[in-house]
């Protein structure tokens, strides 16, 4: 397949290669955005605007604080935060300061919390008041030793801020009471403070080269505990590059780029969402951060108040849009891009989406450690492909066997990528990082797929058993240990099961040691200890498992329903 078929099937004017070059960081490319585009507005939020000089003035005086705390070059810094302006505001500051971003799920329990802290070596986190108190359970555990906390108004103006934060703390009662050790030298400082006192400071020249890493992207782990993706600067610039070649065809029509408004309702700490976001400040186009895409009634309202043109989400984000009452009241006539990935993108959704918006669902695919770019359909496509599209610009994409040898088109085996977007491997997994590449420089991605004469790949099976739940990647050997910790359980199982709202559900078969445990106990059990999209959907309790004959349990016979 080296004579990479997909490139007879670009869009005109995308071009085959992009030069990730250009940048000697990602530092570099947000302060060429940042000098270009001071007065323009780069993201608004709950009606309050903040523009990229604001961005730039803000991201510097973080940056400049965390300098001064004496972090080596390289350090690690935990961003715990929704989409609220203080994230872009934060990762801006952490590289620019030249350190590591640690992108954390803010709905993290505290034993995966703990984790991610201790195995990236974060010794400072920027965390929401919201979810300090998950932080305070483990913090003593981690390396951290410089907290700061933010409040959800802190970037929305004086007043109107203020009254936010209160809200959000007294009438919402959405801040659980927290007490954060200041013990063995450490420190918390809200927000605010870190501002005003890194403002006075002059921010250090960045010392980052393309190789140096920008982000640890933490993605679930097939060994039970979640694995810290190294992606370098040359990486995500790379990916951005990518992203930029492949969207501008279909961005023609608003003429002026910097004029494009792209909704990011998908967590921004995910890669998919913090790759089209650094595509927008590449660009100069402003952001609108949707804080709780949950509540679908308040974005639909959001998505009313002003024209938007790209709208990235995973399929049950479409779907509850379209569900919702009022969403086909929305003015679309500006919509150029709906990309759809993160998990596997439905027909049926795809279909009605196309009646009510008139734009067609591109679907793509790729993973944390691709820097969520990999391949996609072509965003002139008029109708839903069913693939996941074509190989980006300077990306190649071969189908293997289980021994590496590529395989011709119309054959099915193990979907492997090679590009400068592609992660350097895992953080402090040597073998971990072995066993992701082929002899030949290819990440394996453990989809089974087949690639036709045009290039359009089509996913169908999956290596391994991961779990995709609206977008998010659960493994089940991380929820088989965790539940096998729960009093009365002897042995389980975890697979997925089709589900029309979350694609698919977590459903658990569960082998008790003592009789009385209940459903019920077991379920509590499952929200004390794991984030909501990972806690079983389904409790099955058996006498006994599928096995093999050497003792192992067969998920494929439970999936079968065996």
């Amino acid at each position: 397949m080296s004579d990479q078929p997909w490139l007879k099937h670009y869009p005109p004017g995308v071009p085959s290669t992009i030069d990730p070059g250009q940048y000697q960081s990602l530092a570099q490319l947000l302060e060429d955005s940042f000098r270009k585009n001071a007065a323009r507005p780069f993201s608004v939020c709950m009606g309050r605007w903040m523009s990229y000089q604001q961005l730039d003035q803000r991201s510097a005086a973080l940056g400049a604080w965390l300098q001064r705390l004496g972090l080596e070059p390289g350090a690690r810094v935990a961003i715990m935060l929704p989409n609220i302006p203080q994230f872009p505001v934060t990762m801006a500051g952490v590289l620019r300061a030249g350190y590591t971003c640690v992108n954390v799920n803010p709905l993290y329990t505290a034993r995966e919390l703990e984790h991610q802290l201790k195995d990236s070596g974060a010794t400072a986190i920027v965390v929401l008041e919201n979810f300090a108190h998950v932080l305070a359970e483990v913090i003593e555990r981690t390396p951290v030793r410089h907290v700061v906390l933010a409040s959800m108004g802190d970037l929305l103006g004086p007043w109107y801020g203020r009254w936010i934060t209160f809200a959000v703390r007294h009438l919402a009662k959405m801040v659980p009471a927290f007490k954060l050790p200041l013990g063995d030298g450490r420190s918390v400082t809200p927000f605010k403070q870190v501002l005003a006192e890194g403002s006075a400071i002059s921010l250090k020249p960045n010392q980052s080269t393309p190789e140096s890493i920008a982000f640890l992207q933490y993605t679930g782990g097939t060994t039970g505990l979640s694995k810290g993706a190294i992606l370098t600067h040359r990486n995500v610039v790379a990916a951005i590059l990518q992203a930029e070649a492949w969207f501008t065809p279909a961005l023609d029509r608003i003429g002026d780029v910097r004029n494009t408004n792209s909704i990011m309702a998908l967590p921004l700490y995910h890669i998919f969402a913090l790759t089209l976001c650094l595509l927008n400040i590449r660009w100069g186009a402003f952001v609108t951060l949707i804080p709780n895409p949950r509540d679908i009634g308040k974005f639909v309202e959001v998505l009313k108040q002003r024209p938007f043109h790209l709208l990235p989400a995973v399929n049950t984000l479409f779907n509850a849009l379209l569900q919702h009452p009022r969403f086909s009241t929305v003015d679309f006539s500006q919509l150029c891009v709906s990309q759809a990935g993160g998990m596997a993108a439905s027909e049926g959704t795809a279909r009605q989406w196309l009646k009510v918006t008139g734009c067609p669902m591109v679907e793509g695919w790729g993973m944390s450690e691709t820097v969520a770019i990999g391949t996609n359909n072509p965003v002139t496509a008029k109708e839903f492909s069913g693939t996941i599209g074509l190989p980006l610009p300077g990306i190649e994409v071969a189908i293997k066997s289980e021994d590496g040898i590529s395989l011709q088109l119309g054959e099915s085996g193990e979907i492997c990528i090679k590009g400068p977007n592609i992660m350097q491997g895992y953080y402090r997994q040597p073998e971990e990082t072995a066993r992701a590449f082929t002899a030949d420089g290819y990440m394996r991605t453990g989809d089974i797929g087949i690639m036709d004469e045009r290039g359009h790949t089509r996913i169908v099976d999956r290596k391994k058993d991961m779990i995709v739940v609206s977008g998010f990647n659960v493994f089940p050997t991380e929820l088989e240990n965790v539940i096998s910790l729960c009093e009365g359980v002897l042995e389980c199982a975890v697979i997925g099961v089709p589900d029309p709202k979350q694609g698919e559900a977590v459903k658990v078969y569960v082998v008790r040691s003592d009789p009385t445990l209940s459903e019920e106990q077991l379920a509590r059990y499952c929200r004390e200890s794991l984030t909501g999209y990972k806690q079983p959907k389904y409790i099955e309790f058996r006498d006994e498992l599928p096995k093999s004959n050497v003792g192992k349990i067969l998920r494929r016979e439970l999936r079968a329903g065996k």
